[in-house]
C-alpha cells in the first residue's frame, strides 16, 4: 500500500533526525524524496530516502546514476571529505528483471571518492533490507507500521512531514541569521576616519609626500626602532595616493560590512584592529620601506571569512565562499606580481585575522579553550615577529641607511658614523653609499682626513660619476681645501655627470678660473 511506504519513509527520516542527530539536507514532498546527513570522524554519512518504485532494472540503474550526480553537486554542502551514501528505495514493488547485483557497494572514483550502498525495501524484503541499513549506519529503528491503522498512519505521516519541514525552515532561518547579527556602523566609522586622514595628508603636503606621511604616522622602521611603536597602528589609517585610498575603502565598504554582519560590531572592530597590527608588525619585520595603508586589516577580513568557513562550511560554500577564495587568490598573485605592494603586511594581516577571529569567536557562542589558545598564539606571534624584526632591522643595510638619513636630518653625526661603520661590516651593494654618508658626517665633525679616505674609496666603487656625482663634488671641495690639485679632476667628473646642478656648476667655474 502506498500509505504504508510513505509512512515508512518519513518514520525512518524522523527517527534519524530526532534520535540519531541527522541533519535534513533536502526535502521534496512532490516526489517524496529526503536527503539526510550525519558528520562524524571527518566522514559524511548520507541517507537518501525515496518512495519511488521501478519496473525495470535499467530504470533503477538510471536513478542510481542521477543520485551520484546529485551527490557530486551536493559535495560542497557536505562537511566530510569521505562521503558514504545509503540510497534507500521504499516501494510496493520491485523491478521485474534481475536487479540484485545493484546491491553491491558502488564507488565513483575521484580525489575524494563517493561510496554508495543500495537498499530496496519492498514486500518481504522490507525487514531484511531495513536490518541491513541499521547494521551499516549503526542505528536501530522502531518498526510500528504493521500495528497502526491506515488512518493513524496517514495522520502521523503528515505530522512527520510538518516537523521535518519545520526543521528545514529553522535551519534556513539560522543560516540567514548568520549574516544579520550586526549592522555595519563600525565599517562606516572606519571609512570616515580613513577619509579624514586622507584629506589631512592631501591638505598638508600630499598623500604621496614621504615627509608628510612620516609626520602623520606612516610605518617607518628607524622611528619604530627609536620607540615610536604607535606607527604600526597609525599607518593603518593613512593611504598613499587616491587610487590606494579609493580601492581600500571600496573593499572595506563591501567586505567590512559583511564581516560586521557576521561577527557583530564589537568583534569586527577587534578583528580589524588586531589584524592591522599583525600586518603592521609583519611589514616592520620583513619590509624596510616607508609604508602605509589599511591592507593588513583588510586581509584580516579574508582571514576571518576563512575562520567562518571552517565552522559554517556549508553556508560559506553556498554563499560567499567561492567568491572570497577566488578574490583572495587573485589578490595574493597580484601582491607577488607587483613589487610596490606590501605582501608581508597582506600575509601578516591574513594570518592575524584568522587567529583573532578565533579569539572573538562567534556571537552568542563560546569556546573558552579555543579562544584562549588563539589569544596566546596571537600574542606570541606578534611578540616573536616584532623581536625578529628588531634584530633584522639592526643588521639590514637599507634600515641602516634610513637611520643614517634620519640622523643627518637631526644633525646627529656621531650616530651616522656609528651606523655607517656597522653597515660596512655587511654592506651588500650599498658600500659606496655607506662610505659617502660617513664621509658627510666626518666633514661636519671636522675630521677631514677620514672624510677624504671614505670618499676616495667611494668613487673607486662607483662605475661612473653619474651614479653619485655628489661624492666627486665633496671630494673636490676637500681636495681644494688642502691644496690637492686633484680637485679639478674631481669637479670635472661631477660637472660632466650633473651639469645642471647649481652648486656643482659654481664650483666647476671657480676651479676652472683658478
Amino acid at each position: 500500500m502506498e500509505h504504508n511506504e510513505i509512512y515508512l519513509m518519513y518514520s525512518i527520516a524522523q527517527q534519524l533526525v530526532k534520535e540519531h542527530r541527522y541533519d535534513v539536507l533536502y526535502l521534496n514532498n512532490k516526489v517524496e524524496e529526503i536527503w539526510l546527513e550525519k558528520y562524524e570522524n571527518k566522514t559524511s554519512t548520507v541517507v537518501r530516502l525515496s518512495a519511488s518504485g521501478f519496473d525495470w532494472k535499467n530504470h533503477l540503474k538510471k536513478d542510481i546514476g542521477i543520485v551520484f550526480q546529485k551527490a557530486g553537486a551536493l559535495r560542497k554542502l557536505l562537511k566530510g571529505k569521505d562521503i558514504h551514501i545509503h540510497n534507500v528505495y521504499i516501494s510496493p514493488h520491485t523491478p521485474i528483471d534481475s536487479w540484485e547485483i545493484l546491491k553491491k557497494p558502488l564507488t565513483v572514483q575521484d580525489k575524494n571518492p563517493i561510496q554508495m550502498k543500495i537498499y530496496y525495501l519492498s514486500g518481504d524484503e522490507i525487514e531484511p533490507e531495513r536490518n541491513r541499513l541499521e547494521q551499516n549506519i549503526g542505528v536501530t529503528f522502531i518498526n510500528d507500521e504493521d500495528h497502526i491503522s491506515e488512518e493513524l498512519m496517514e495522520t502521523t505521516t503528515q505530522q512527520y512531514k510538518v516537523e521535518l519541514f519545520h526543521k528545514v525552515q529553522e535551519k534556513q532561518k539560522q543560516e540567514r541569521n548568520v549574516f544579520n547579527y550586526g549592522k555595519p556602523f563600525i565599517t562606516y566609522f572606519l571609512i570616515a576616519i580613513n577619509a579624514i586622514f586622507f584629506l589631512l595628508l592631501e591638505l598638508n603636503g600630499g598623500s604621496q609626500n614621504n615627509v608628510t606621511l612620516m609626520e602623520y604616522g606612516a610605518k617607518y622602521n628607524p622611528l619604530i626602532m627609536d620607540g615610536e611603536w604607535w606607527r604600526i597602528i597609525s599607518s593603518m589609517f593613512l593611504h598613499i595616493g587616491l587610487l590606494h585610498f579609493a580601492s581600500n575603502m571600496l573593499f572595506l565598504y563591501f567586505f567590512g560590512s559583511l564581516t560586521e554582519r557576521i561577527f557583530g560590531s564589537a568583534r569586527f572592530f577587534v578583528i580589524y584592529m588586531l589584524a592591522g597590527i599583525g600586518g603592521g608588525i609583519a611589514s616592520f619585520a620583513f619590509v624596510t620601506n616607508l609604508s602605509a595603508g589599511a591592507s593588513g586589516a583588510l586581509y584580516g577580513l579574508f582571514g576571518a571569512f576563512i575562520y567562518f568557513g571552517l565552522f559554517h562550511r556549508r553556508i560559506f560554500l553556498q554563499t560567499i565562499g567561492r567568491d572570497i577564495l577566488i578574490l583572495l587568490g587573485i589578490n595574493i598573485l597580484l601582491g607577488f606580481a607587483m613589487p610596490q605592494l606590501d605582501v608581508s603586511a597582506h600575509m601578516g594581516g591574513l594570518v592575524a585575522g584568522f587567529i583573532v577571529a578565533g579569539i572573538v569567536h562567534f556571537p552568542k557562542k563560546k569556546n573558552v579553550l579555543l579562544q584562549l589558545g588563539a589569544l596566546i598564539i596571537y600574542v606570541a606571534l606578534c611578540i616573536g615577529v616584532f623581536i625578529y624584526g628588531m634584530h633584522q632591522n639592526e643588521a639590514n643595510p637599507i634600515y641602516l641607511l634610513q637611520n643614517m638619513e634620519q640622523s643627518i636630518q637631526e644633525e646627529r653625526y656621531e650616530d651616522v658614523v656609528t651606523s655607517a661603520t656597522k653597515g660596512l661590516e655587511n654592506p651588500e651593494e650599498f658600500e659606496a653609499m655607506f662610505l659617502f654618508q660617513r664621509s658627510y658626517a666626518y666633514i661636519h665633525l671636522n675630521e677631514i682626513d677620514s672624510a677624504i679616505a671614505d670618499l676616495e674609496k667611494c668613487i673607486q666603487l662607483l662605475d661612473k660619476p653619474s651614479i653619485l656625482p655628489e661624492a666627486y663634488y665633496n671630494l673636490a671641495i676637500l681636495y681644494d681645501q688642502i691644496g690637492d690639485k686633484r680637485a679639478g679632476e674631481m669637479i670635472e667628473a661631477a660637472y660632466q655627470a650633473s651639469p645642471t646642478d647649481d652648486k656643482i656648476k659654481e664650483m666647476y667655474e671657480k676651479l676652472s678660473k683658478d
